[in-house]
């Protein structure tokens, strides 16, 4: 009987939890923006044509020129903005700074968000990561250094803003409603990816590339003024949240102990298979997003030989359907779960399932249907679409195991993605410039085979209870 509070929970996206769902919505927006705005400005703030001794210089051309030659759609338009002579290899260096940086501060970011507050932590890094954006047209002109500098202290912000949402979501997420909030949150990450992918060449077209950074950078002080005002840890402390919506999500988890902890039990997390199956679904569910991610517009440009306008809005489509994807995932798992239709357990596994397996079978297809334009767009646009249905599986997985050190073991969880991520993009290079047509296919193979990897072993040794090493523990003195 003590599951039926929901019936008095009110509407639901009148409350202050889906508020805060569609704020950190917001905040994901954000932050992805920033980190993928240097990737669109790049084209235009290179200029590849000049050889002279010059750092900073207007470039002109034709609009047309553009439309029809994708490996120049930005750097030739009429902005006067400053180019770079910025080789392949230092450009390189500076897409890769950011995942450095997020790496460093993912583990202990969110070792501080369980003592000090995910609010103060999560806010600071969005607004870091923020001012940084505004800056770094500035720190462009005064030299590659300071861009990659730049870039790796917002890495190392974003990382404490990625990692402090779970342990607001730890206090805030009524277990039966979890999968539904963190992947509204969640899915601002892939909307805004299709947001900057479509209007980024056009501010840079428009007003030049520097106001890429000044628009997104912008965006992000409105989203941290939001953030402070609205945002409390836990709802005990929010001055305008209701009784019934505070005794709903306090009795829902009643439960999970919410007292602070002494020490981080390490050992026991080290020898915890269910963990370490977490731990291998994010690796190989990175390996393949960061591979459509980073390599989506050379596979639509050299595959499909399709001109920029085509291409901008090819590759967005896939992220507007992994955010789709990803919210309605999070419904379709809490209703199994609301009218117990499947266990916890079963639900993780058959939302990591289709999210590991479904875009395996579209990946190996992909080398087979190159002949046919609408077969080839279609298999792009669910990778990533069911990929995100992980959402809802292994992804906040760590929130049943463990939601006292849910944000910790988030940052763990996202520093073997990114390791995942960065192995697989350079492999990726490796493969296609070897030979365009196998490496393409190669790349994909290896790509399922990893993902059927982490299925196999998430399937074996994920669960879904709280493990022992998780709990509060009473000390009684005698």
């Amino acid at each position: 009987m003590d599951e039926k509070p929901s019936a008095r929970k009110g509407p639901d996206f009148c409350s202050l939890r889906y508020g805060l769902a569609f704020i950190m919505h917001f905040s994901n927006f954000t932050m992805i923006t920033q980190r993928v705005s240097l990737s669109i400005a790049i084209i235009a703030m290179v200029n590849s044509t000049q050889h002279h001794g010059l750092s900073n210089a207007s470039i002109e051309g034709p609009l047309v020129d553009t439309l029809n030659n994708p490996s120049r759609s930005i750097n030739k338009f009429n902005t006067g903005a400053s180019v770079y002579e910025w080789s392949p290899e230092t450009q390189g260096i500076i897409f890769s700074s950011i995942s450095y940086g997020i790496i460093l501060t993912l583990i202990p970011s969110g070792y501080l968000a369980g003592i000090f507050g995910a609010k103060q932590i999560l806010g600071a890094g969005l607004l870091i990561s923020s001012l940084l954006t505004l800056f770094t047209p500035l720190a462009a002109d005064f030299g590659v250094i300071l861009v990659i500098v730049i870039r790796t202290v917002q890495g190392m912000a974003q990382g404490m803003a990625w990692t402090g949402q779970f342990t607001i979501w730890a206090k805030w997420a009524p277990p039966l409603e979890r999968s539904k909030l963190t992947s509204i949150a969640g899915s601002g990450a892939a909307f805004g990816s299709f947001i900057i992918l479509c209007v980024g060449g056009l501010i840079s077209q428009a007003l030049g590339w520097p106001f890429i950074f000044y628009i997104f950078g912008s965006i992000g002080c409105v989203c941290c003024l939001l953030w402070f005002t609205v945002i409390y840890d836990d709802p005990m402390h929010h001055p305008c949240i209701s009784a019934r919506e505070k005794e709903y999500i306090v009795s829902s988890l009643a439960q999970q102990s919410s007292s602070p902890r002494r020490s981080v039990p390490i050992k026991a997390m080290v020898r915890c298979l269910p963990l370490w199956a977490i731990f291998t679904g994010f690796f190989s569910h990175f390996w393949l997003c960061t591979i459509i991610i980073t390599y989506l517009p050379t596979y639509i440009s050299s595959v499909l030989h399709v001109n920029i306008r085509d291409s901008g809005v090819l590759s967005s489509l896939p992220f507007i359907a992994a955010s789709s994807c990803t919210i309605l995932g999070g419904q379709l798992a809490d209703f199994l779960l609301s009218r117990n239709l499947l266990r916890l357990i079963n639900v993780r596994k058959l939302f990591s399932s289709l999210g590991l397996l479904l875009p395996s079978l579209c990946a190996v297809a992909l080398p087979f249907v190159t002949s046919s334009y609408i077969t080839t767009v279609i298999l792009l646009i669910l990778i990533p679409g069911t990929s995100n249905l992980c959402d809802s599986g292994f992804i906040i997985n760590t929130l049943d195991v463990a939601p006292r050190y849910a944000s910790f073991l988030m940052g763990i969880s996202r520093g073997f993605g990114l390791i995942a991520g960065i192995i697989s993009s350079t492999t990726t290079g490796f493969l296609i410039s070897q030979d365009s047509v196998s490496g393409w296919r190669n790349v994909f193979f290896l790509s399922a085979a990893v993902n059927m990897f982490g299925l196999v072993f998430y399937l074996k040794f994920g669960q879904a209870e709280i493990q022992d090493w998780a709990k509060e523990r009473t000390v009684t003195r005698l």
